[in-house]
């Protein structure tokens, strides 16, 4: 325990954001720098529990006790090494896990929880700063040959394990660029890429060899991809959104949010001078309440959008922990991220009866109702309904499953009841060699599953490949326990 009087004498600290007036005018990341005096202080909050919960909390099993006290003692090339031990990735978890592994820290049950999440950026800013973020080579090669398919948090950390441990890895990505919603997703304020393109430089240089721009199924067919492979992970994701079938849908200026934050983040990449579907100047309407709607207003924010209004159905979470979410489970509450701070208005309990178009075709309004949710689901309250201008409508209300068509239905795999890729203990497929991981087979959830799946996933395939010999350390293995 690096502290013992930490958690009692020094109060949590969170970064602080750029100013709002400035960040909006640029695709920079939001936060300043935490100097390190502050960080050290903040990991030296960390009790070290004699059952640290943020353990369970967190899907990787991060090592989060380990690494709080090695920043206090200035030893950062440890802290990494232990960080690193169980998360491929900690930079991306860093900059966009919602972590829940604060939420199940035992100082949090009657004051603010460590700032875990601060301390682990910073622990891998600090190493790739230092030299200590190095190529990992295996000591010999198997032989074996592995197909990634889908190049996001799963795909990539299945691909590093593999490479590591000696197999020959191909990733596939069907995008013009390597990354998946790492690359096309996220937008720029809450992650800029140059992290991830530092970090694919490192899987290249110990042997990943990455292929964008490829749709397997299309252009390698099935055939050859199992001929050409002994193993197959498939980490294409939950890519099938959910659509909102109400009356006018049909109209112009009605988008899915995968369609319009790829774009502005092609502008960033140098694609485009202006994305082709725009914010600037109009009433834009997120419906959907989530993180993805988040990314879609502070998006819509820098365009220039004359407004910005973002719509959920559910009510409007508590501010505080409720006893339907008792600790140490995540806790639904009402969070206001940097871009709800930049501005827009937040609609809860409201439901869209139908999208109004002008003459021209293209949506001007939205006609919206109250609702109260019961026991059946979500009734209408009389007398409720009003219009809201909308020149600019994008739908963020999830995902409901992968892709069936093509891929996945040509290799004949099995699916769940929810409509994911059916897999065993050791996330095979139904069809032998063919493994899942990620929200492909999982369902759509937080990137820090995804990272924890791909490794789990890595660990299966390498069995299959040894013919039951552990190459790979076995990871912390994923359950079913919600987190979301």
């Amino acid at each position: 325990m690096a502290d013992p009087k930490g958690f009692m004498t020094t109060p949590r600290e969170n970064p602080q954001r750029r100013p709002v007036d400035v960040r909006i005018k640029d695709w920079r990341e939001v936060y300043l720098e935490f100097e390190q005096p502050r960080l050290t202080k903040q990991a030296g909050r960390c009790m070290d529990c004699g059952i640290p919960f943020c353990h369970q909390g967190c899907p990787l099993g991060n090592l989060i006790p380990e690494w709080n006290d090695l920043v206090w003692r200035d030893d950062w090339e440890a802290a990494i090494e232990r960080l690193h031990a169980t998360n491929n990735f900690p930079e991306f978890t860093g900059t966009l896990c919602p972590a829940p592994c604060e939420a199940a820290c035992v100082v949090g049950i009657n004051d603010d929880p460590v700032s875990i999440k601060q301390v682990e950026i910073s622990i891998i800013d600090k190493a790739w700063e230092k030299g200590f973020v190095k190529p990992q080579l295996a000591a010999k090669q198997t032989g074996k040959k592995v197909a990634v398919i889908g190049s996001g948090p799963a795909g990539l950390a299945a691909a590093q394990q593999l490479t590591r441990v000696g197999h020959s890895v191909v990733v596939y990505e069907r995008a013009d660029r390597i990354g998946g919603l790492l690359r096309y997703g996220i937008p720029e304020f809450k992650m800029e890429k140059s992290r991830l393109d530092r970090r694919l430089g490192q899987m290249r240089a110990e042997g990943t060899e990455f292929r964008p721009g490829v749709n397997v199924g299309v252009d390698v067919t099935v055939e050859q991809l199992r001929a050409d492979y002994d193993a197959v992970v498939l980490a294409g994701g939950a890519t099938k959104a959910r659509d909102l079938p109400a009356t006018g849908r049909e109209l112009d200026g009605i988008h899915q949010a995968m369609e319009y934050l790829p774009l502005a983040n092609k502008v960033q990449e140098g694609d485009f001078a202006r994305a082709p579907i725009h914010a600037e100047g109009k009433h834009v309407v997120v419906i959907g309440g989530g993180d993805t709607g988040a990314d879609c207003v502070g998006t819509a924010h820098r365009q220039g959008a004359a407004s910005v209004t973002q719509l959920e159905i559910m009510p409007q979470p508590p501010e505080e922990r409720s006893d339907a979410h008792p600790w140490p489970t995540y806790p639904m509450i009402y969070r206001v991220s940097s871009a709800h701070e930049e501005g827009g208005e937040r609609l809860y309990s409201v439901n869209t009866q139908e999208f109004l178009g002008d003459e021209r075709g293209r949506v001007r309004a939205l006609r919206l109702v109250e609702v109260r949710r019961t026991d059946s689901g979500f009734e209408p309250v009389e007398g409720t309904e009003r219009e809201i201008p909308a020149q600019l409508v994008l739908l963020a209300m999830g995902f409901v499953g992968p892709q069936q068509e093509g891929l996945l239905d040509d290799l004949g795999i099995d699916y769940d009841p929810r409509g994911n890729v059916a897999r065993d203990e050791n996330f095979m497929s139904s069809v032998g060699g063919v493994f899942a991981a990620g929200d492909m087979g999982r369902g759509q959830s937080l990137i820090v599953w995804a990272i924890s799946e791909g490794r789990a996933a890595a660990a299966g395939v390498d069995r299959y490949l040894m013919n039951g010999r552990d190459v790979l350390p076995a990871p912390i293995e994923p359950t079913d326990r919600p987190m979301t």
